[in-house]
């Protein structure tokens, strides 16, 4: 038999198990039948964010941005990018730091835009500033997957 992980529906949040060997074939979510893996981040809001980082059994690689920030409206286009290489070995999330600010506080984010990196419920990994390119974040969060702090 099989592995299954635990993966948090992008659409609905719920928790669904998908077996390994069926990752790369575009399950859909048990309950509102959307794809859990869509090619692009996830929009993260404080009632979802633990439920993704903690439930999820895949890395969440988070994304600390604002709308008034240049580098973070530079990085976006490659953070959506770096989501097509990621999944479906890891999940890509958003949260707006001006409208979760409880968010951005527990996490003593201080500076944006800034990566954070979790495994199972834990922050494993953090860069603060702009990257590049899609291929810069693909390399970083594969890095920091390998060697977690």
């Amino acid at each position: 038999m099989s592995e299954t992980l635990h993966i948090v529906c992008p659409h609905c949040h719920t928790t669904n198990r998908v077996r390994q060997t069926d990752q790369t074939h575009s399950p859909d979510c048990g309950s509102c039948h959307q794809p859990l893996w869509q090619g692009a981040p996830v929009v993260l809001n404080a009632a979802a964010f633990d439920k993704h980082t903690v439930r999820n059994q895949v890395p969440v690689l988070v994304d600390f941005w604002a709308p008034w920030c240049g580098p973070c409206k530079m990085m976006a286009p490659a953070f959506e990018q770096a989501a097509q290489g990621l999944e479906p070995a890891m999940r890509l999330a958003k949260v707006n730091t001006e409208e979760e600010q409880q968010l951005a506080s527990r996490f003593n984010i201080r500076s944006i835009p800034t990566l954070a990196l979790f495994v199972g419920g834990r922050e494993v990994a953090r860069q603060t500033g702009a990257f590049r390119s899609a291929a810069d974040i693909v390399q970083w969060a594969q890095q920091a997957v390998r060697t977690p702090r």
